[in-house]
């Protein structure tokens, strides 16, 4: 007897459908999965089985054969335990045929019956509906992830035998309402940058990183608060349109990351991982691809605190994410994209103790410990990073101030929401967001400057040794600096202050 099931998986970030067939034939009782699958799709045997029979059905004592089509694709994960056990049901005329085709089922079963959540919900809700199928049967406890996406019929179920009861038209689910998107940002809200003393040249310049998007290097001592700075960042972000929050919302559900009770994120990603952390880890991969901590950071923050700390060949890595916004993982079976388009934000001392060029502490680094520390961020990579911010050890005055607070993270996000405005409507319908993603003819496009300012740029090539990357690099901030002022053209004043933020000389006299 043959029973065939339509099923879903996760491909990189994308769902696919899959065909789940299952054919009971005489002879020995035996349970055999085909279809190149996982350790956990060859397991599920003996959670179906015990499911099956704690349902209150009785399993065949046949030969079972599983069939995931396509058979060339790898399959991965526990999705499939429910539709191989409705696949047995449907063998043995338990469950009719006329939803069979209809409806996508999905779920990993415990042995007492029960339907347990899966990861990848979201892209797999995407998938059925744009196959054009019916509906989707899946965990309840996967509501929330999957209700984000409309016109599609949603059967939440808790158990196989509702499952059973649905597919024979005894049993319907209670409508339930639609979960809104919710922040997954570590459960709390972000810190004020009203908190941060004194470092008004650090303060603008990560409010000039966050209206264009672009990376930013925080450079000082301990304790002059350079971490503080770069966890106030997802404070001021402007919150993601529909498309940047679904995107982003793919790459956590993969990941898992989503958390029950939550749709779509609302919030822009913040990520900060260890530095030690591996390759595969940061930029995807692994024997079944999967996203890294670039992927994760899609359309917000990735931030390396302790940057010479990484390691420099996971550091390296990053060179085509920070160009490209994409990462490309290439295995022998197949070849995946993950998109990576994230604002990298990174924080270093001058030296390994850390006090080089300090007012009132005297550095104890050889000059030869000093180049082997620097030596751990290669020139390609600093290429990449738009600003180079120096924040100085912060003075007893400053920690003692009884003043008000400086600006809070209130009144610089409506200043970066004016920024990013404009920045939308300069390129509404080109797929970019910000200025830090402009590409080379756009620069060209939307960056002229007049003779002075040419004048300047080309002073500071020649003096300051810049690449071309970091010419337009330049102009790109500079656009920001005239987009945060309201201003249509690029003036004198926004070229010197985004050649101020790119002075690689002043960073490398910190660093030597």
């Amino acid at each position: 007897m043959l029973s065939k099931i339509i099923s879903a998986a996760v491909h990189g970030i994308d769902g696919f459908v899959v065909h789940v067939e299952v054919y009971l034939a005489a002879g020995l009782p035996s349970f055999s999965t085909v279809g190149l699958p996982d350790a956990a799709i060859r397991e599920s045997k003996d959670r179906v089985v015990a499911a099956v029979r704690n349902s209150g059905f009785d399993f065949p004592v046949r030969k079972v054969t599983v069939n995931l089509s396509p058979a060339d694709v790898k399959k991965e994960g526990t999705a499939f335990d429910l539709p191989i056990a409705v696949g047995v049901l449907g063998a043995e005329e338990i469950v009719p045929d006329a939803k069979l085709d209809r409806f996508v089922l999905v779920g990993e079963l415990a042995l007492d019956g029960r339907v347990r959540p899966v990861r990848g919900m979201l892209p797999i809700v995407m998938a059925v509906k744009d196959g054009g199928w019916e509906g989707l049967i899946f965990p309840a406890a996967n509501w929330a992830e999957a209700s984000a996406v409309e016109g599609i019929d949603l059967v939440p179920v808790e158990t196989l035998r509702e499952t059973v009861q649905f597919l024979r038209g005894e049993w319907r689910p209670e409508k339930k309402a639609r979960v809104q998107a919710k922040s997954v940002a570590n459960g709390r809200e972000a810190p004020d940058f009203s908190d941060v003393k004194g470092q008004a040249f650090a303060k603008r310049a990560m409010e000039v990183a966050a209206a264009g998007g672009h990376n930013a290097v925080l450079i000082g001592p301990p304790g002059s608060g350079k971490t503080m700075l770069a966890k106030r960042v997802s404070g001021i972000l402007p919150p993601m349109n529909f498309e940047e929050s679904l995107e982003s919302s793919k790459i956590h559900s993969v990941a898992g990351l989503l958390g029950r009770g939550h749709s779509l994120l609302a919030t822009r990603p913040f990520r900060t991982p260890h530095h030690t952390i591996s390759n595969v880890a940061l930029v995807g991969g692994g024997s079944y691809p999967k996203p890294g901590e670039v992927s994760l950071a899609h359309h917000g923050v990735l931030f390396l605190d302790e940057l010479p700390e990484f390691n420099r060949n996971v550091l390296d890595v990053l060179r085509q994410p920070l160009e490209d916004g994409c990462v490309t993982v290439s295995r022998a079976t197949s070849s995946l994209t993950f998109p990576a388009r994230f604002m990298m934000i990174a924080a270093m001392n001058p030296c390994p103790c850390g006090y080089q060029g300090h007012a009132e502490r005297e550095c104890v680094c050889t000059p030869f410990q000093v180049q082997k520390y620097r030596a751990k961020v290669s020139g390609p990579l600093w290429d990449r990073i738009d600003l180079h911010i120096e924040v100085p050890a912060l003075r007893v005055t400053d920690l003692t101030d009884e003043r008000p607070p400086a600006e809070s993270s209130t009144v610089i996000r409506d200043r970066i929401l004016a920024a990013r405005g404009r920045q939308a409507a300069r390129f509404r319908g080109s797929g970019i967001h910000c200025n830090a993603q402009m590409s080379a003819k756009q620069v060209k496009a939307y960056c002229q400057v007049d003779e002075t300012s040419r004048a300047l740029l080309k002073s500071a090539v020649s003096r300051l040794g810049l690449s071309a990357r970091s010419f337009d690099r330049i102009l790109k901030v500079a656009r920001t600096l005239a987009d945060l002022a309201g201003e249509g053209s690029l003036r004198e004043d926004h070229l010197a202050e985004a050649i101020g933020y790119r002075a690689l000389d002043r960073a490398a006299a910190l660093l030597s």
